[in-house]
């Protein structure tokens, strides 16, 4: 039976993965993803995260013979399709673009074997922001430094759920991947007993 390698050092992808009870191993993809992103310009939201996801699986799965490997990536584009990368030290600028406003939250996962893909998925949340104020921004980039290297500027599962009014969508997607699909995916694949 192939072994599942997740391409990615993402520490909540690798919890639900473990959460759910998937064997795995976790390895870095190396893949410079502001170079791929400048290369990809020009492709919607759906499509950069399914090609970036794609990216990640294939650079691994060329090492990986015989292996299944899982490439994720996440891209969020504002409701007037402008896309939010990950802030870094701009993360107070980005809140307050955010603040008041829906996104969209677009969680790509895509599995390849020896180089090749042979299963993809893409899931979509949609994220309203409610009105932020100065404070809470300033408190929040305190709180949660951490979340300058995220999608979107948060992580939901920590104080990033402060920023929303509402989401609609898979919390695992929101999360950075769509894992029931990937789990019906595994069964179907002989990977997980069905």
């Amino acid at each position: 039976m192939s072994a599942l390698v997740l391409a990615s050092t993402s520490p909540s992808r690798k919890l639900m993965l473990a959460n759910a009870g998937v064997p795995f191993e976790a390895v870095a993809p190396l893949v410079d993803e502001d170079a791929a992103k400048t290369s990809l310009e020009g492709l919607s939201p759906r499509d950069l995260a399914d090609a970036l996801a794609e990216l990640k699986a294939r650079k691994v799965s060329a090492s990986r013979p015989g292996d299944l490997v899982l490439g994720c990536d996440s891209v969020v584009a504002l409701d007037d399709g402008t896309r939010i990368d990950k802030p870094g030290e701009n993360l107070a600028a980005q809140l307050r673009k955010m603040s008041g406003r829906t996104h969209r939250l677009h969680s790509a996962a895509v599995v390849c074997e020896n180089g090749q893909p042979v299963w993809r998925a893409v899931e979509v949340a949609t994220m309203h922001v409610r009105p932020l104020s100065d404070a809470f921004i300033a408190q929040y980039v305190a709180s949660d430094p951490d979340a300058q290297w995220c999608a979107g500027g948060y992580r939901i599962e920590g104080p990033g759920s402060q920023l929303f009014s509402k989401v609609d969508g898979s919390w695992f997607a929101i999360m950075g991947l769509p894992l029931l699909p990937l789990l019906a995916w595994l069964r179907a694949r002989g990977v997980l007993t069905s």
